[in-house]
């Protein structure tokens, strides 16, 4: 499993409870405390009653900061509740536009297609001698 340089997960569990399978796993790291977190693909967004679970089960994690990753994307009213959090607990959202664009970033399951070559004149093949 792909971890930031330097970090590494502590334990990482597949839940298979529901039809729809997620991931869960703290990860630790040099100057990193404990962070949980939580992989769900996803076809329907995930509303602010699920962020809250998961910022809930933060404490069962001994943790303070968790990432919430879905394949989907998040409600409003879920962006809002991280937005208003007075805690000290630290939630980052990664919905599925970002998880891709941070795949393609880091060169995380997926496969160049196509590379383009971007070429310029060379002055001086027509210089004269």
């Amino acid at each position: 499993m792909w971890c930031p340089r330097g970090s590494r997960f502590r334990y990482v569990k597949f839940v298979r409870a529901t039809l729809l399978p997620y991931l869960v796993g703290v990860m630790t790291g040099p100057r990193l405390d404990s962070i949980y977190v939580q992989a769900k693909r996803w076809d329907n967004p995930i509303s602010a009653p699920e962020v809250r679970g998961f910022a809930g089960s933060l404490d069962g994690h001994q943790s303070k900061k968790g990432i919430f990753i879905t394949t989907s994307n998040f409600t409003a009213g879920a962006r809002e509740f991280v937005d208003r959090m007075h805690s000290d607990k630290r939630l980052v959202l990664i919905d599925g536009q970002e998880l891709a664009r941070l795949m393609i970033e880091h060169g995380v399951g997926v496969t160049v297609v196509k590379t383009y070559q971007i070429q310029r004149v060379d002055s001086d093949y027509f210089a004269e001698e």
